[in-house]
């Protein structure tokens, strides 16, 4: 598959499987760290829905403050030879927070170090997003962003097998089977994670060029909100095509990233298995790559368009299903479905939003991009804490999301009736 990616291309396509190893640790393992550390009837220990609804505010916070700091950071990156450096600067910070997170033993310091991690790698893929339209063809968008998203979905899956094993010689599954104490697993997960992350990171910082930039200016920091502010005046004013897609994006892609961060939450408060709940998501990965494939073939043929209203259709059906979730079978037909479109979704939104901004300014794009992804992640955690802190279930949390797909299908189709304006 590799083949037929050029060598920068294929260099882009492997951040994805490197930064893809601390997302799987995210969705699965680290929430269930969180809550042996934080449950209990310890001094300073809270009870399960507490932690279920503390971890959600948790994300909450990240998806805020990168909501504030991504067009600030993507405008500044947007100048000429910035932008990698921006880039390595959050990659080297996100993989110390990682493997620094291994060594905590308070559960208020571990969710502290996981927030500032979560938020320098959240920056990370803001700067890495807007990299697209200097490493391929406005022809080729679609796909190799959709390779970038498959790959990244088998590569995860060697690091977190290994932090798997490690959880379980910790005595994760029982206390029968502990080889060590559950401190050398967490801090063996975490470390090759970060490890794994900045490994294949490398060929990308080797081989990437910035190729659309524009020129410094005198006080350009000082300058940098008058242009942010300008954009969005032209946005709301004139660029109808960007406007309509950021609101349907907003709405869409508010499911996907609360599922991905809560699916382990979701398993964990229907009282099912965990290791159940991680070999399914490990399937889940696989589906997703097969997805992410299909989806690239099929970007040959029909426009991006078409085929992300195929993707908020499948999701809107997931989280009508969520509603049935009782049996880890249950759970598993839902993950299956989650990865038929979790992949697709998000590469060809990152591959449509790249063809319809100027190339030059793909930073600050994609920082503003950025508000409205981290903000609707930002709803629809508060949605799933809300619902837990009112006593309601995991079920009609999840089942809530359907309506922001419902309504990211409607201003999707309004957007892509709109005139294109670069």
């Amino acid at each position: 598959m590799f083949k037929n990616l050029t060598k920068t291309e294929r260099a882009w396509v492997l951040y994805d499987v490197g930064n893809s190893a601390f997302t799987m640790l995210a969705c699965s393992l680290i929430p269930i760290f969180f809550k042996e550390l934080a449950i209990g009837n310890g001094p300073g220990q809270i009870d399960g829905d507490t932690a279920t609804a503390y971890y959600s505010i948790a994300i909450s916070v990240v998806t805020v403050v990168v909501a504030l700091i991504g067009p600030v950071f993507g405008a500044l990156a947007d100048h000429k030879d910035r932008k990698k450096v921006f880039f390595t600067t959050s990659v080297a910070l996100g993989v110390i927070g990682c493997i620094i997170n291994g060594f905590a033993t308070n559960w208020v310091l571990f969710i502290v170090i996981f927030v500032l991690t979560k938020i320098t790698y959240s920056a990370s893929l803001t700067f890495y997003d807007s990299m697209l339209n200097d490493v391929t063809t406005e022809e080729r968008m679609d796909e190799v962003s959709s390779y970038g998203y498959a790959w990244g979905y088998i590569g995860s899956c060697i690091p977190f097998l290994v932090a798997m094993v490690a959880y379980i010689l910790s005595g994760g599954l029982s206390e029968s089977l502990m080889w060590f104490p559950p401190i050398v697993g967490r801090i063996i997960g975490y470390g090759l994670t970060g490890v794994w992350w900045l490994l294949v990171t490398i060929p990308l910082i080797k081989e990437y060029k910035q190729l659309n930039y524009v020129e410094h200016e005198k006080g350009e920091i000082g300058k940098v909100f008058e242009k942010i502010f300008n954009t969005l005046k032209k946005i709301f004013t004139n660029n109808k095509k960007v406007l309509f897609f950021l609101i349907a994006f907003f709405l869409y892609i508010d499911g996907v990233g609360t599922i991905i961060d809560n699916c382990i939450n979701i398993g964990t408060d229907l009282g099912l298995p965990t290791v159940g709940q991680v070999v399914f998501l490990l399937a889940t990965q696989v589906v997703a790559f097969g997805g992410s494939l299909v989806f690239a073939k099929l970007s040959k043929k029909y426009n991006t368009v078409t085929l992300l209203l195929i993707c908020i259709v499948g999701y809107f059906c997931v989280c009508l299903y969520a509603l049935t979730l009782k049996s880890l079978l249950d759970f598993g037909i839902l993950a299956f479905g989650v990865g038929c479109f979790q992949g697709s979704i998000q590469s060809l939104s990152r591959s449509y939003f790249s063809k319809i901004i100027p190339a030059e300014n793909s930073g600050e794009y994609f920082g503003i991009y950025d508000i409205f992804s981290k903000g609707a992640s930002f709803l629809g955690s508060a949605v799933i804490a809300w619902v837990k802190l009112a006593g309601g279930t995991i079920n009609i949390a999840v089942a809530l999301l359907s309506i922001f797909f419902a309504l990211g299908f409607v201003f999707l189709k309004v957007a892509d009736k709109q005139p294109l304006i670069k």
